[in-house]
């Protein structure tokens, strides 16, 4: 076997299956398991994608959420084992494929419209 298909079975493994159809704007919660010594628990993150990086095994998502008047920012490795799960809990119509303008925005200006399933 070649070097490239050695990779790819590796890789194939590695892949999860039960990830939802994400799309930028929605609000997710991602359970990411954290480890404190020698227990493990699972955190929730709760945020609105700005961005996502779609690229097979190293797919990515990016999460913004305000936190005490502060934005946080996070990216969550969608095939990473310690991410446990992803709960879409709104999806929202957005015209553009990343929301990177909401860095600047405080508020009610957040917003997004919500986009309902037909």
């Amino acid at each position: 076997m070649k070097l490239t298909q050695v990779l790819s079975v590796i890789k194939e493994k590695q892949l999860k299956d039960n990830i939802p159809n994400l799309n930028v704007g929605d609000l997710v919660r991602v359970g990411l398991l954290i480890q404190e010594g020698d227990k493990k628990r699972t955190q929730n993150f709760e945020g609105t994608i700005i961005s996502k990086h779609n690229a097979g095994l190293t797919s990515t998502v990016t999460v913004r959420k305000i936190f005490q008047g502060i934005g946080v920012e996070r990216v969550f490795p969608l095939h990473s084992p310690l991410v446990q799960s992803i709960d879409i809990i709104r999806r929202s119509e957005v015209s553009r494929a990343k929301l990177y303008y909401l860095r600047d925005r405080v508020g009610k200006a957040t917003r997004l419209k919500e986009r309902f399933e037909k």
